[in-house]
């Protein structure tokens, strides 16, 4: 059975041009059962929204602004949210606004177990965005919505040729960060001997960033864009796909040959594992322990053979025993 979602839009925030891509994306979710929009609709700057509700069987909700300045749409859209969380079975919530007044609303839905999807302009505040399990862009939705499949793979190819990215808000991740998330889960799955999967690798980063969305980097695959980041292998056997790390054999050897010498020459007291790091990222700018995967720069540097790490009380030190057999 689909889980069942309630769609709570607020009119003031957003344009009727986005309602059949809203539509669309929820449909990926489960079944919406409540289909609401809240809004003064005596004011002429919701006449758009009047034949969308018709077509796609909205209830319109009214609700007069009493005093000026005051958003009584959103009062009106939390109490019926409310209404719904203690007297229907429903598995989630989708809050359509670029407003971040719905930030605590999002939050004490999901605290009662409830799944938050935010669907708002690029305009949209970080708070309500975070507050969410996951947040989409409408523009991103519309322009999905309204391109064919020969222009999105001419759009992609465009922009991995220009080396460019599509616009990003704020608050939005930097490619850099998105590999570095995924390295680190990578690393995690390794230490506990488990294969990392694609459909992992895209539910843990919504989590960590609730507003990600492949497509605002140009592409509609989370594969195909994971396949353009440099430390990262996607690995298909059949209908499987996992992510692994990329190895650079060369440079791998270079490194391990680098460290076991400056173990090596240090002598019989060794050399401090802090001292080792600034001398290997002086040589190495860009080394990072999770690309080998370890999470601990101690455990890397013990996994040397003939290496010993000596911890004095004072500092941590790696030591090259020399009666054990190097490979």
């Amino acid at each position: 059975m689909e889980d069942r979602f309630a769609l709570l839009i607020d009119a003031d925030n957003v344009s009727a041009k986005y309602i059949q891509p809203i539509l669309d994306e929820l449909s990926k979710y489960g079944n919406v059962t409540y289909k609401r929009i809240y809004g003064d609709w005596t004011r002429n700057n919701n006449a758009s929204w009047k034949e969308e509700l018709l077509d796609n069987s909205i209830t319109p909700i009214q609700q007069f602004s009493y005093t000026y300045g005051k958003n009584a749409t959103d009062s009106a859209m939390i109490i019926d949210a409310m209404d719904m969380l203690y007297t229907s079975q429903l598995e989630g919530f989708c809050l359509v606004s670029s407003d971040s007044d719905f930030t605590r609303l999002a939050s004490r839905l999901r605290e009662s177990g409830k799944t938050v999807i935010g669907m708002g302009e690029d305009k949209t505040p970080s708070p309500f965005r975070k507050a969410c399990d996951i947040f989409t862009e409408l523009e991103l939705l519309l322009e999905d919505n309204t391109m064919d499949k020969d222009e999105r793979e001419e759009k992609e190819l465009h922009l991995q040729g220009q080396g460019k990215e599509q616009k990003k808000t704020r608050t939005a991740p930097s490619k850099e960060q998105i590999e570095e998330a995924v390295v680190k889960i990578i690393t995690e799955n390794q230490n506990d001997d488990r294969e990392t999967g694609l459909g992992e690798v895209g539910s843990r980063l919504v989590k960590l960033y609730p507003d990600f969305d492949v497509r605002r980097y140009g592409y509609s695959l989370l594969s195909k864009f994971l396949e353009t980041l440099p430390k990262l292998r996607l690995i298909q056997e059949g209908t499987k796909v996992s992510v692994t790390l990329y190895e650079d054999s060369s440079r791998k050897e270079r490194l391990e040959e680098y460290i076991l010498q400056l173990i090596e020459n240090s002598g019989k007291y060794g050399i401090s594992l802090s001292s080792l790091g600034n001398r290997i990222r002086v040589k190495f700018g860009d080394f990072k322990v999770r690309d080998y995967g370890f999470s601990q720069f101690k455990q890397y540097i013990q996994s040397f053979p003939g290496v010993e790490i000596v911890d004095d009380g004072e500092r941590t030190r790696a030591l090259y025993v020399k009666d054990q057999i190097r490979n």
